[in-house]
């Protein structure tokens, strides 16, 4: 909060403001963006309203990781013979989908004109 100041002072004044804190218990925190997810961990959330307005504040050890999609075989499969295409080109395709089973499917067929 403010150094030097009460707590319970500064929480009075907020209330009159119409600033309402709550803590929210939370193991991780993630993000996710084009390409990568932004992981905290051991994270402390405060959730801020301020006249109507809700935002978070998160504190926490932060690492990034890729945001790679996991393609199972059985979903490489069903749009290889949805598609009438390879299993490698289902793969691709599905990875350009991010995973999305019927984007893949659609764009495969499109491409090849069915």
């Amino acid at each position: 909060m403010i150094p030097g100041m009460n707590p319970k002072a500064v929480e009075q004044a907020m209330k009159k403001m119409g600033i309402k804190q709550e803590d929210i218990a939370a193991s991780e925190v993630i993000i996710k963006s084009e390409g990568k997810d932004i992981v905290i961990t051991n994270p402390k959330v405060v959730k801020v309203n301020m006249m109507g307005n809700d935002s978070f504040q998160i504190t926490g050890n932060v690492e990034e990781r890729s945001a790679a999609v996991e393609i199972s075989e059985d979903d490489v499969k069903t749009v290889s013979e949805q598609a009438s295409v390879s299993e490698e080109k289902a793969k691709e395709a599905l990875e350009a989908a991010n995973g999305d089973l019927a984007a893949a499917i659609m764009q495969l067929k499109n491409s090849s004109g069915l």
